[in-house]
């Protein structure tokens, strides 16, 4: 706005000019002083030198005072009629090196990375988890076994109980190994800290099969998201029940969906994405 009241100054007049732009006149004439730079500020004389800097900054880091704040070692050394500076200066000295937070030696982490398992083929690494479905009535369940491969997403073994058990969990792994057809040292299975992911009898089959478990991270619920992402495809399909009247039922309504999820869903979502 400024170089254009002074284009137009120079036709009508500097006075008229500002009045229709509303500028003020002290503005423009301000703006045609040549720009004079900065001069550069004085250290007062009262600064304390490099020396005496290096000496405060010295006391502040020494044994003595390394866990006191500045107005604590401000207030020892008054005691000792000892003056070095104001504790507003201490503190300055101490930005200067970003001291002011901790000067103690800290200990650094390396950076964290979340363990991932990976999964190369078929069969090398499994994914089980149990969760449960709404029987006939109130507080009553249906629990669902589900084994699940992490490289191709199929479900390689399932099985609707009326009870959690670690026994039936063990029947599950074994016959599905089985079927399977899994060899020593090729298979990794992991799952949840689950009562019955975590239970002797199921360790000692894993143990007897040559099979790898592994588990989540103490709570930690993202590290298991192969079988709760499945669980999520079941629970929202359009036809999933409220509640299922018997255990046939249920088992009823899993046969083809499983059949679904292996056969059809990700067929057609490798063809989306191909």
């Amino acid at each position: 706005m400024i170089r254009i009241a002074e284009n137009l100054g120079q036709r009508v007049g500097v006075k008229r000019a500002c009045e229709d732009l509303g500028v003020p006149r002290s503005s423009l004439y301000q703006a045609r002083q040549p720009q004079r730079p900065a001069s550069p500020r004085l250290p007062s004389k009262r600064a304390l030198s490099q020396a005496e800097r290096r000496t405060v900054r010295d006391v502040l880091n020494s044994e003595r005072f390394v866990d006191s704040a500045p107005r604590q070692v401000y207030a020892s050394l008054l005691d000792e009629n000892v003056y070095l500076c104001s504790w507003r200066t201490m503190y300055r000295i101490l930005a200067e090196f970003q001291a002011v937070r901790e000067r103690r030696n800290q200990l650094t982490h390396p950076a964290y990375s979340k363990p991932e398992l990976l999964a190369t083929a078929p069969n090398k690494l499994w994914s089980w988890d149990i969760t449960k479905l709404l029987g006939p009535a109130k507080w009553t369940y249906f629990y669902l076994y589900v084994i699940l491969d992490v490289f191709s997403r199929y479900v390689v073994g399932w099985m609707i109980a009326e009870r959690e058990a670690a026994s039936l969990a063990e029947t599950l792994i074994a016959e599905t190994c089985a079927k399977q057809g899994i060899q020593r040292d090729q298979l990794t299975l992991h799952a949840d800290r689950g009562s019955s992911m975590r239970s002797k009898p199921v360790a000692l089959l894993l143990s007897d099969l040559g099979v790898t478990k592994t588990h989540t991270r103490p709570y930690t619920s993202n590290d298991n998201p192969y079988s709760e992402a499945q669980f999520k495809t079941l629970k929202y399909r359009p036809d999933f029940p409220d509640r299922f009247g018997s255990l046939v039922d249920a088992r009823g309504w899993a046969q083809p969906f499983f059949q679904w999820y292996n056969h059809e869903h990700y067929v057609r979502r490798e063809s989306r994405t191909a």
